[in-house]
């Protein structure tokens, strides 16, 4: 099942208006991202949002990175990838190619709750995890699971409780895309597509501490389409 991620009427008006500015200095978003935001397997030292998680790390200062391109319109290229780089996400990912910072335009969460992205320079989705006989729902619904509870996630049935709060929006239940639930070998499949990004979000979000729910947009859903990356 895809369910759109939002943010509040007032904070998009507001993302809008950066997403504005932020084409005027740097031309793009992805310009943005790559010449300034983004700086591959650096601790996050940008984001205005702290994570729980940066506790566990050395303290840094935040100050605005330096890393940038001297004309920072002109698109700067993502790190190259030497010849023993995995050929697609693993649990066990380098550090190089990854930048892991908080949303600085997060969704409507409850304040408690954190919203971060995981970068990467590494395919996500690949021929090898990907099984043809379910790439058109992968295609489709991308990839999502949840760490750390201790039962099962809400059932699909309770969705329609949940829309009013998107009312805003206009989403009802008809304009939801889904899935159908798939044989026991498709949902096995399914699982194994996503297994990787799954055990690197168990080993990063300590499943005594932490309750994960992480989502991978499909390509054709990506809202920055020419880099990777996972919501958690």
């Amino acid at each position: 099942m895809i369910i759109a991620h939002f943010r509040t009427i007032n904070l998009q008006v507001r993302y809008d208006e950066w997403v504005i500015g932020i084409q005027a200095e740097y031309g793009t978003v992805v310009n943005y991202l790559t010449n300034h935001r983004l700086q591959w397997g650096k601790r996050d030292n940008l984001s205005l949002l702290t994570s729980a998680l940066d506790a566990d790390e050395p303290i840094s200062e935040r100050s605005p990175s330096t890393i940038r391109s001297v004309d920072h319109k002109i698109p700067k290229v993502l790190p190259a990838l030497p010849d023993d780089a995995p050929k697609y996400f693993i649990r066990d990912m380098p550090p190089e190619f990854l930048s892991i910072i908080q949303n600085d335009w997060p969704y409507s969460v409850p304040s408690e709750v954190e919203h971060t992205l995981i970068w990467t320079c590494i395919p996500i989705f690949h021929e090898e995890l990907v099984a043809k006989s379910i790439f058109a729902r992968i295609d489709q619904d991308g990839l999502c699971g949840f760490t750390g509870n201790t039962s099962p996630p809400p059932s699909p049935s309770t969705l329609p409780s949940c829309l009013p709060a998107l009312a805003e929006w206009g989403v009802t239940m008809d304009k939801l895309v889904r899935s159908e639930k798939g044989t026991e070998e498709e949902e096995a499949l399914v699982r194994r597509a996503g297994e990787e990004v799954h055990e690197f979000v168990r080993k990063r979000w300590d499943e005594s501490r932490w309750e994960t729910a992480w989502f991978v947009n499909p390509p054709v859903r990506r809202t920055v389409f020419h880099l990777r990356h996972e919501l958690i």
